[in-house]
């Protein structure tokens, strides 16, 4: 159960994180928005991301093995990296119809795989 509860609050706090960091460059397509200065849209991303925290910070407290959680600082790292490019490129491919994903994309999504799993290998 923790390692669901795990994964599933890193990805809700991914999303989190990709709207708060991407999502005003989606935003300014909104004449209201475009015209709001700088200090503005990063208070309103920083207020997005405080929800990412409250998924990360429980998520890490959980998982991790130090506290009775299935996974060690390392995996839980790795897990958090390949979460948030997946989330990031579903992101970029819905909220910007220019993105693309190519083969080189593709290859390197692999990688991060093998990435899981030379981490979890004994």
């Amino acid at each position: 159960m923790k390692i669901i509860l795990t994964i599933g609050f890193l990805v809700i706090s991914n999303i989190f994180m990709t709207l708060a960091w991407y999502g005003h460059l989606k935003m300014r397509e909104f004449k209201w928005f475009e015209s709001l200065p700088l200090v503005l849209v990063i208070l309103i991303s920083w207020g997005i991301a405080l929800f990412e925290y409250f998924f990360q910070v429980p998520a890490n407290r959980i998982g991790f093995k130090g506290n009775g959680g299935p996974f060690s600082l390392l995996q839980l790292k790795i897990i958090q990296e390949v979460i948030t490019l997946i989330i990031f490129s579903i992101f970029s491919i819905v909220a910007f119809k220019t993105e693309t994903l190519r083969w080189n994309h593709l290859i390197a999504f692999i990688l991060l795989v093998g990435a899981v799993y030379f981490v979890f290998k004994k």
